[in-house]
């Protein structure tokens, strides 16, 4: 898998740390079931995205997600999220300290970011590269209906090249996810003209199998192909079509039992050595928190289970991806 273009700095370092085992009891996590990212070819690092723990304060997150497995969290800090952006200066140190004190790794993020001259948002990236997150995803963009489609483009790479140069500063890697609707990365070329004008460093694409899939439909491979060299992370989850209401739309579901082809989509992984940070969504229901609920209406242990059921799956599923034969 391809490492980013990042060289071997302190964040990388950071990065490169502190993985809890599976299936360990959450009281014998220490420093003696510590090992290194990637020791072999058969095993991956999973980040759960904190939006479907919302119902649990700090601490209770964090030993849930190292207990089911998970090596760190893809944390929400953004309007309605864990971290509220206001308070990230207070809150994003004490949820780091909880995160590490299970075993979990600060390193993903998920915000609002994307206008540097937002003091606000400068301070989310600021606070979060000191506390040793190594990459965050941005907000989304549209196309207003007053400008044509070329000139917001041209707009946006404007705005990602600052952006960039924002994040090398601060030694922080955005991500910006592609998503299906009318969304700026839906028709995911779009997103090789935004970047055109970056390095390819600092910013590139939070790429979304599902979103990919959605509007690809067979052509996912070609997008990924595409986009592929600016893949800097990857979301994880599935769909199949379906009609509610009357209407025919993606309807979520567990992994594997959609139309995302994840051996194969793994193999791909592999073949162009693809070596980034991995959130896992659950977007099916949850009792409400696949919509980040506070309050949810399931049994939280039904919830974990599930939740460890799609780590399975990965994990199980990256395994197979090395006898894919490519056609």
């Amino acid at each position: 898998m391809r490492e980013n273009k990042k060289g071997i700095s302190r964040r990388n370092f950071t990065k490169k740390s502190a993985i809890g085992l599976v299936g360990i009891p959450l009281v014998q996590l220490d420093n003696h079931f510590i090992k290194s990212i990637y020791n072999t070819d058969e095993t991956i690092e999973v980040n759960l995205f904190s939006k479907h723990l919302q119902f649990l304060d700090y601490n209770e997150m964090s030993a849930a997600a190292a207990e089911i497995g998970f090596n760190g969290l893809d944390l929400t800090v953004r309007p309605k999220g864990h971290v509220l952006p206001e308070n990230v200066d207070d809150d994003l140190p004490t949820v780091v300290e909880a995160m590490k004190k299970y075993g979990l790794k600060p390193n993903m993020m998920t915000t609002n970011v994307w206008d540097i001259t937002d003091a606000g948002q400068q301070k989310v990236l600021e606070t979060a590269s000191k506390l040793g997150f190594g990459y965050y995803r941005t907000a989304w963009l549209s196309y207003p209906e007053e400008k044509s489609i070329e000139e917001s483009l041209a707009a946006y790479s404007t705005q990602a090249k600052s952006l960039e140069i924002l994040n090398k500063e601060l030694g922080i890697i955005g991500c910006y996810q592609n998503h299906a609707g009318n969304h700026v990365g839906a028709p995911i070329w779009d997103l090789t003209t935004i970047f055109s004008k970056t390095n390819n460093e600092f910013l590139g694409c939070q790429y979304d199998i599902r979103h990919a899939v959605v509007e690809g439909g067979k052509s996912w491979e070609l997008d990924l192909r595409r986009i592929q060299p600016y893949i800097k992370s990857i979301v994880i989850k599935d769909f199949k079509w379906g009609i509610k209401d009357g209407i025919w739309e993606p309807i979520n579901t567990p992994l594997g039992e959609g139309m995302v082809d994840f051996d194969r989509y793994f193999s791909l992984l592999k073949k162009y050595k693809i070596n980034v940070p991995i959130s896992l969504h659950l977007e099916y229901d949850l009792g409400g928190a696949e919509k980040g609920a506070t309050v949810i209406s399931l049994d939280k242990k039904e919830v974990f289970a599930k939740m460890k059921k799609d780590l399975t799956f990965i994990k199980e599923a990256w395994k197979r991806a090395d006898n894919i034969n490519f056609r």
